[in-house]
């Protein structure tokens, strides 16, 4: 159906796309667990679950069953002075399966305004303290969002490059990867301070910025020593959240709990836009006051709609089946068998894995950027045998539904087999 694609073209602007050389968007008509089906009759595997929101698939009944019956309760409501039960369910809900140090949940839209909340929370806690601190320590080439704040504790990169100039200034600790532990903890040291408001991370992987993994044990580190100076932690679990690192969360494999997290991508199961900010009782407990200046003035008009709060009771039903855990663990073992395999390959290096998330590097030179000529064409060929992956330049990654069956799974890794093979 090219009519709908030239007619996409004609009125649309699509998110990170060259839009002058962009091949004409595919038109998608249904999904069906990790299946997309294209307006053509062809089917696609969804093995980066679409955009990693997408935990459980596709039009997952149940999800679907409670948003209809919401729909036809209550859409909407203003969130300021009034409350409803699916706000007030979920925030119970997580607060019971996030680290227990976590005590308040404050709502809004997205990931990226989920960072941008945790950033204000971070920088005013200080302010309505009466002690300021300015500056935020970040790894470097970390994604937090595209928003300006989000932006600005990313990771300089062509991504920001025109706005550079209006973004606050960030202190950046390289990030520990494996045999760089040492180096980084010794910068850390130095860069800690109490001039310093929060230290904010993607636990254990970092994801745009190219599936960079590390381990627990010095992050841990990382945040006691920024911890021994008084700033706040910052989890941004946008994409680790909800079981991705085999964990419910990644910070379930840290000692060290963070003072805020951000929610978002897997909460509602992908079925709707939701961001969530939880922080510790101490940070909540700094903007008590008869003063109302000391308030948050941060709010969004679909700040904990209905609609999205129910698909994120939903999908956290879903989440929680033993089932669900334990097609999180058949994934996290079809990864590592096959990680197995793909270490036989002389262009393959750099294979790591968290959970149900596999990634592996192609020898690429010098060039490794996501802007790498080896996407497209691994891109292309995945695609045009069904299989939706999105490379980050010469990275391949994994990240499929936990619905994906063995067979699926199976398939796949044949194809990408076969990708190899070209080289």
């Amino acid at each position: 159906m090219n009519d709908l694609a030239e007619r996409d073209r004609a009125v649309i602007w699509h998110p990170f796309t060259q839009m002058q050389t962009a091949p004409l968007p595919i038109p998608i008509v249904r999904g069906s667990g990790s299946v997309l089906y294209g307006a053509d009759g062809r089917e696609y595997l969804d093995m980066v679950s679409s955009w990693w929101v997408n935990i459980h698939g596709h039009a997952h009944p149940h999800i679907a069953q409670r948003v209809s019956e919401q729909l036809h309760t209550l859409e909407h409501v203003i969130f300021a002075g009034f409350t409803h039960q699916p706000a007030v369910e979920l925030a119970e809900r997580l607060l019971a399966i996030l680290p227990a140090n976590q005590s308040k949940v404050f709502y809004s839209d997205n990931g990226s305004t989920a960072v941008e909340v945790a950033l204000k929370m971070a920088f005013q806690y200080w302010h309505n303290l009466g002690k300021p601190r300015k500056k935020i320590v970040a790894f470097e080439n970390a994604y937090h969002g595209d928003t300006f704040g989000a932006m600005a504790v990313s990771g300089r990169s062509a991504f920001t490059a025109p706005f550079t100039p209006f973004l606050f200034d960030v202190v950046y600790l390289p990030v520990p990867i494996p045999g760089q532990e040492e180096i980084v903890l010794q910068q850390a040291e130095a860069l800690f301070s109490e001039e310093v408001a929060a230290f904010i991370a993607e636990p254990l992987v970092q994801g745009a910025g190219g599936m960079v993994m590390y381990q627990p044990d010095v992050l841990d580190t990382l945040f006691r020593l920024a911890r021994d100076k008084g700033a706040l932690i910052i989890a941004d679990e946008v994409m680790t959240g909800f079981g991705r690192t085999g964990k419910l969360f990644a910070s379930d494999y840290l000692a060290e709990k963070p003072d805020m997290m951000c929610l978002s991508k897997g909460l509602t199961g992908g079925t709707m836009a939701l961001g969530v900010t939880s922080c510790a009782e101490s940070i909540y407990n700094a903007f008590l006051s008869d003063d109302k200046h000391k308030t948050l003035f941060h709010g969004h008009s679909f700040t904990a709609n209905p609609l999205a709060c129910t698909a994120a009771l939903a999908s956290m039903d879903v989440l929680l089946l033993s089932e669900t855990q334990a097609n999180i663990e058949r994934i996290t073992a079809s990864h590592a068998a096959f990680a197995n395999k793909l270490a036989a390959y002389p262009t393959v290096e750099n294979i790591r894995q968290h959970g149900t998330l596999l990634a592996f590097d192609i020898k690429a030179g010098e060039q490794t950027s996501y802007f790498n000529n080896i996407r497209d064409t691994a891109y292309n060929f995945l695609l045009d045998r069904g299989i939706l992956m999105r490379p980050l330049g010469n990275v391949l990654y994994m990240m499929p539904p936990y619905c994906t069956t063995d067979e699926q799974l199976a398939y796949t890794h044949e194809q990408i087999q076969a990708f190899l093979a070209t080289l």
